[in-house]
């Protein structure tokens, strides 16, 4: 019987805390956010997160570092999200069928590509194409060709900077 009443003055003083302290948080978290309905999630999330912890009177400092962090959590994931979208091509955004024109392209330059790889010595252009083509990992292609991960990965390394000069020389063209 104890332990059902520590729960539950721990979770009436968790609710105490945020009667008195949401203003302030849903401020704090605004200002990390840039964005009153971003808070209000975040400041949500924090009461649904610490719902189950031993909380106390003298815990003000916890819910409100708890608060903070996930805002953060939220900006940091943005950035992300941020970042991922400007490195999307138009391609990938427009679903469905491809242009003749854009198709033609395309083939003309995994040819071009194609035919660069066999400047490569024969075992980086092995490992490459057991990976990217075959989908094979690391360790499958180092057991196939009888060499090392660490070779596998030294090759690959070697294979994608030659990949991102010649596509950088396309570029320029």
């Amino acid at each position: 019987m104890r332990d059902d009443e520590d729960t539950m003055s721990s979770g009436t003083e968790l609710l105490n805390i945020f009667g008195t302290e949401q203003g302030h948080l849903q401020r704090l978290v605004r200002r990390i956010t840039g964005d009153v309905h971003t808070a209000e999630d975040v400041v949500h999330e924090t009461f649904i997160k610490l719902m189950n912890r031993d909380v106390g009177k003298r815990d003000v400092g916890l819910v409100v570092t708890t608060a903070r962090n996930l805002a953060r959590d939220v900006m940091r994931a943005e950035r992300v999200r941020t970042s991922y979208a400007e490195g999307v091509s138009r391609e990938q955004l427009q679903p469905g069928v491809v242009g003749p024109e854009d198709a033609v392209a395309s083939r003309m330059d995994l040819d071009a590509l194609l035919r660069s790889l066999q400047t490569l010595p024969r075992r980086t252009q092995r490992i490459f194409l057991l990976s990217r083509v075959d989908g094979m990992t690391y360790p499958q292609i180092a057991r196939e060709l009888g060499v090392s991960v660490s070779t596998v990965e030294k090759e690959m390394i070697s294979a994608l900077e030659f990949c991102r000069n010649w596509r950088r020389r396309r570029e320029t063209l």
